[in-house]
């Protein structure tokens, strides 16, 4: 049996405890299904009925239809999270010097709608750091982990995008908090050598990946949380 079933099985049955799955278990349900052959989702999709038929055993003959219709709903979206369509388009690539880095990433930040993490070593641009703020200003819920050496740099933002009132957190040891990453909406995420900076536009050989695979979210995801629990 592939490691990932029984993991897939126990995450099944935590979510089955509230009768819903939440964003972060949807992006889990999709890492971890990525790899499974038409045999192994199957089984997954019988297990998930499985654990239905037991719940309902477990009311009695009389299920509340509110009840009823929360476990209909769980159902619903543990098969989507099982069996929806995998986006496996190739990335998008873009290199600079030249517009295209900036502008594939202000047109991210600009569409976000829910959350945008970001998560990199230096930010500069007064472009981008506007398109931050005014996506901060319309609810988005953003946040920004930096290095501390950088944000006292001439001509950083970091600082003013704190007194918009964004939430920064910026390393404070001794190394370099050297990622440049950013997820958008958990859905699609920004990656690759390009420092949000004016020179990076304007001077420097870089690139930006932007991929909405569910393995590479899950694993970015996973260590945003992680650096920003570190330095909060």
């Amino acid at each position: 049996m592939p490691h990932e079933l029984p993991e897939l099985e126990q995450m099944l049955r935590e979510s089955l405890a509230d009768h819903k799955l939440s964003r972060e278990e949807k992006t889990q349900f999709k890492a971890l299904t990525i790899d499974l052959n038409a045999e192994q989702r199957r089984f997954m999709n019988n297990r998930a009925f499985d654990l239905i038929r037991a719940e309902l055993r477990g009311t009695g003959s009389a299920t509340p239809i509110e009840l009823s219709f929360s476990l209909l709903r769980w159902l619903e979206q543990t098969q989507k999270a099982l069996n929806g369509s995998i986006d496996c388009t190739d990335p998008r690539v873009y290199f600079s010097p030249g517009e295209s880095c900036r502008r594939a990433i202000l047109d991210a930040v600009l569409a976000a709608r829910a959350t945008i993490d970001i998560c990199v070593f230096t930010i500069s641009d007064d472009r981008i750091s506007k398109a931050i703020v005014k996506a901060h200003q319309r609810g988005v819920k953003v946040r920004i982990i930096t290095d501390n050496d950088k944000s006292e740099d001439t001509g950083s933002d970091v600082d003013w995008l704190a007194e918009q009132g964004v939430p920064v957190c910026m390393d404070s040891s001794p190394s370099h908090m050297h990622h440049k990453f950013a997820l958008i909406d958990a859905k699609q995420l920004i990656n690759g050598s390009f420092n949000w900076t004016r020179s990076a536009t304007d001077r420097n050989q870089e690139n930006i990946m932007i991929s909405s695979h569910p393995k590479a979210l899950a694993a970015f995801s996973t260590m945003f949380e992680t650096l920003w629990q570190q330095y909060s």
